[in-house]
């Protein structure tokens, strides 16, 4: 196949623009009016209503971003004030996430560049999404809890960690289920240079299991076990471990997330029992809060996510290993929340839907 190479095009002295291709007259209306990070910002730009107020340079347009940068006017660039209009925040929010004209959920530089038409590339938008950050081929998930005790259960769980009792043990306890002990059917293939470890796709599921896991929040150390089902009677049998692993009558703090299994009668009858132990709650879905997760996800990509176990005392005899290894050498979790802006609440969700 034969490549065409076009010469680059010759620029402009006064604006150090490139000529040979012109905008369409409509289009070119609209670059004198609107900043050009906001025709990148929003995709309907070429439909959107916009009407100059007075004889300034205040304009209305149905996108809710801040009027950021400059407009482009005969090649030159020049400041302007703007302002929005009571129904712009809806096209905003509609706008950028969805693109009506290609059928998709979100843009690319190239849909959006073909969009705008004219003078823009694909690599201008891209240069003024990575200005303010925007990448919309990026998805990420959220989970806002609806707990009206939030900020109250929050404030304990935190305290714990901050500034826990003297004298007493802390713990966060937690249970990661369905484990399961998968075999490869075909050899690993091992890391070589240029080249990643592979696995085969097919695999044989010998069976699943649960780990239990106390995390220690003052020495970072973690007690596990692993038990067939994770019902209340092995929540209860975990407890007890937790307790004989304590001196007699030392005061006993855990804390634990939501599940069923940590509120039901055999549970509050051992709570009975021994009143030197004391469960705390995080707050509805979230279990964040709780450090064990952050130890599940260590050992999730240490252990499990890439192990292969021939059988399910295998599974049960890697994990309690590595756990032994782990506590040689186990640290704290510092824990910090320094950014209050962040946090998301059922008032503060905005959907583009």
């Amino acid at each position: 196949m034969a490549l065409s190479i076009s010469k680059p095009r010759p620029r402009s002295r006064r604006s150090g623009r490139t000529t040979g291709r012109h905008l369409h007259p409509t289009r070119l209306s609209m670059f004198r009016v609107l900043p050009l990070d906001v025709l990148a910002l929003h995709p309907s730009v070429g439909s959107a209503h916009i009407a100059q107020v007075g004889g300034g340079d205040t304009f209305h347009w149905g996108v809710s971003s801040p009027p950021i940068g400059a407009i482009l006017d005969g090649g030159q660039r020049q400041k302007t004030t703007s302002q929005l209009t009571p129904q712009a925040s809806e096209p905003w929010s509609m706008g950028f996430c969805h693109s009506a004209s290609t059928c998709s959920t979100h843009w690319s530089t190239r849909k959006l560049a073909a969009e705008l038409g004219g003078d823009i590339s694909h690599m201008t938008v891209a240069r003024i999404w990575a200005k303010h950050g925007l990448k919309p081929h990026r998805l990420e998930g959220y989970l806002a809890s609806n707990d009206p005790d939030f900020e109250t259960k929050a404030a304990d769980v935190i305290g714990l960690y901050l500034n826990p009792p003297q004298h007493a043990a802390v713990f966060s306890v937690d249970e990661k289920t369905a484990i399961q002990a998968l075999d490869r059917k075909n050899p690993v293939l091992p890391l070589t240079p240029g080249r990643a470890e592979r696995h085969g796709f097919e695999y044989f599921r010998h069976g699943t299991l649960s780990l239990y896991a106390a995390f220690n929040t003052k020495t970072g150390e973690v007690l596990g076990k692993t038990a067939t089902r994770h019902t209340s009677s092995e929540f209860v049998a975990f407890l007890a471990d937790i307790v004989a692993h304590q001196p007699r009558g030392k005061e006993i703090h855990v804390i634990v997330d939501n599940l069923s299994a940590h509120k039901t009668k055999p549970v509050d009858a051992f709570l009975s029992e021994h009143p030197n132990l004391r469960m705390h709650f995080t707050p509805t879905y979230s279990s964040w809060l709780n450090q064990v997760e952050l130890w599940f996800a260590k050992i999730e990509r240490d252990v499990i996510a890439r192990g292969v176990f021939t059988s399910v005392p295998d599974l049960k005899r890697k994990p309690m290993r590595y756990i032994r290894k782990y506590n040689e050498q186990a640290k704290s979790v510092k824990w910090k929340y320094f950014d209050t802006t962040r946090r998301i609440t059922p008032d503060s969700i905005i959907t583009v839907h």
